[in-house]
């Protein structure tokens, strides 16, 4: 919900202030939370204070990713969203020692002490391009009629231009963003909600907790290595002209793997989807903000990202807790798993039609763009032509005046 604002900020200020102010709220958010007596208490130090800290870190980290590159853009996002499944196969086993090792007010504190780094990788961010300074002008009177100039314009703007200023409502209007957006609005339904119920799904097959467990472990280990290797793919020159195809045929897979997961009767099975489901979460994952980027370009994307993401936090919200509905009514955790892949596969198939006509108009208006460059230069030419190029009668009579006079008489 904060990540317009995280934006505003990030078009005002740039990317390292708001990095360093996201870390510098993390680790305040930790640290209250080790004082906390109640869980309204960690609801307010964990999940607001520290939950508006991660979105200062997540908008910014996206932004500039995309004013540093462009040529190797897919690997360098790959290679950022790899940091999140090793974090995810890391967490639970090194929290539960710090839980028993410093008690759960010593963990907060020490977690809040690593979420102090996302300071130093604020001050990495350093920005691009030289700072724009005014002209020296010697006319002081044309220095303050610009300036009243400038004060008069500022004061007309209403609050919805300055706020369009820093936040662009008009991606609103872009056809391929409202694409992108829409088909996301569908697969995030069905997205999430399988990596929450895993390891209940294993348990209710009568598999041990532990080995339920491992099955988180071993996609995000998939997941690990999918996203570079996936991003690697992204950046090659047959793919990358069509990344958007390559988007939907990754959702695509994913959604076959939850189709398929209730034939998965045994451990070994199950390990086999886990492989292939994080194979597929990290494909999505490694190119679900370079397609963003693709479509919108590096200086609208940080404005897009915050309006997706707001956007985006109603399927997310009500996905896993409709599924968890699906699986109390029915008793059964099949039909979960297919009525969420059947949900990324519908999106899958939106995003591939969408797209497809997004690229047939685009050639189109790209035919019609050149061909009135064209018709503009032909009519440039031609209005040019009798002022560059005399005609064949006037180099005639010009030639004949210019006859010597004893030709003249020659000829009489």
């Amino acid at each position: 919900m904060i990540s317009p604002v995280s934006s505003i900020l990030v078009n005002k200020y740039g990317s390292r202030p708001v990095v360093i102010a996201g870390g510098l709220l993390c680790c305040l958010g930790m640290i209250l939370a080790s004082f906390s007596n109640s869980v309204v208490q960690l609801y307010i130090t964990v999940g607001f204070i520290g939950g508006l800290g991660l979105a200062f870190n997540l908008q910014p980290a996206l932004t500039i990713i995309g004013k540093y590159f462009y040529r190797k853009r897919p690997v360098a996002n790959g290679l950022a969203m790899a940091g999140s499944p090793v974090f995810l196969s890391t967490l639970a086993p090194f929290n539960q020692f710090l839980s028993n090792t410093y008690g759960w007010k010593g963990s907060f504190l020490i977690l809040g002490a690593i979420f102090l780094n996302a300071c130093v990788a604020g001050a990495l961010m350093r920005p691009l391009g030289p700072k724009q300074t005014a002209s020296p002008s010697k006319n002081k009177i044309g220095i303050k009629e610009e300036s009243l100039g400038s004060e008069k314009i500022h004061k007309k703007k209403s609050l919805a231009q300055k706020i369009n200023h820093y936040l662009d409502f008009s991606l609103f209007k872009h056809r391929g963003f409202l694409i992108y957006l829409s088909g996301n609005v569908i697969m995030f339904l069905g997205f999430f909600a399988p990596v929450i119920f895993l390891a209940p799904y294993a348990k209710d097959q009568g598999i041990d907790e532990y080995s339920a467990a491992f099955l988180l472990s071993v996609m995000a280990f998939v997941d690990m290595f999918a996203r570079p290797s996936i991003g690697l793919v992204a950046n090659s020159k047959y793919v990358r002209p069509r990344i958007q195809y390559f988007f939907s045929l990754a959702i695509l897979f994913t959604g076959v793997c939850h189709l398929l997961c209730p034939l998965a009767k045994n451990y070994s099975s199950l390990v086999v989807y886990a492989a292939f489901f994080g194979f597929g979460f990290g494909s999505v994952s490694s190119v679900l903000f370079e397609t963003l980027m693709d479509l919108v370009g590096a200086p609208r994307f940080s404005s897009a990202v915050g309006l997706v993401t707001i956007v985006e936090c109603g399927p997310v919200l009500l996905g896993p807790p409709l599924a968890g509905k699906l699986v109390d009514v029915t008793g059964k955790y099949q039909y979960m798993y297919m009525s969420c892949g059947a949900i990324v596969v519908v999106a899958s198939i939106w995003l591939l039609i969408g797209n497809a006509i997004n690229y047939r108009l685009l050639a189109k208006e790209r035919k019609k763009e050149q061909a009135s460059k064209n018709d503009a230069q032909l009519r440039e030419s031609r209005e040019s032509e009798p002022l560059s190029k005399p005609t064949q009668d006037v180099i005639v009579k010009d030639a004949k005046a210019q006859d010597s006079p004893s030709e003249r008489e020659t000829n009489i």
